[in-house]
């Protein structure tokens, strides 16, 4: 699968990802780990708001936010926990927030449920959190697409 059915942010980092060798694609994985965004504040204290990514290997939460646009629509915000101690579910989690936060839910849901894959990690991580990303993915459409439909 080629780059271009992704949202241009998300196929960005997947160029960037696929331009490296194998370790230098864990490396890029550990910076997005660390560039994830802490939680908001209004979120920090109600764990009830999130929603754990049970296939993850190590403890995710995330959960999602509309945000409306005048006249176009609505875009969703991502937010994701994840311990510091767990550098590559946050790092999955950081490429996802880079790739998909703010966009619309028809850009979200077109996004490949693959899409993992194109990260050129599957040699280099092993299969179960590789299954968590996939997981992290298929949860972010499913909230976003129950989203939608409540909107709708």
């Amino acid at each position: 699968m080629s780059t271009y059915a992704l949202p241009t942010a998300l196929a960005e980092i997947v160029d960037d990802f696929q331009a490296l060798s194998e370790p230098e694609r864990l490396q890029l994985l550990l910076e997005f780990s660390r560039g994830l965004p802490e939680l908001p504040e209004r979120l920090q204290d109600h764990p009830e708001l999130l929603e754990q990514v049970v296939e993850c290997q190590s403890p995710l939460f995330l959960t999602i936010e509309t945000e409306k646009n005048d006249g176009g629509p609505s875009a969703f915000r991502l937010f994701f926990k994840a311990p510091p101690e767990a550098p590559t579910t946050r790092g999955f989690a950081g490429v996802l927030h880079e790739g998909l936060d703010g966009l619309t839910a028809e850009e979200i849901l077109a996004v490949p449920d693959d899409m993992p894959e194109l990260l050129g990690l599957t040699r280099a991580i092993t299969p179960l959190r590789m299954r968590g990303m996939t997981a992290m993915l298929g949860r972010i459409k499913r909230k976003v697409a129950a989203s939608a439909r409540l909107q709708s």
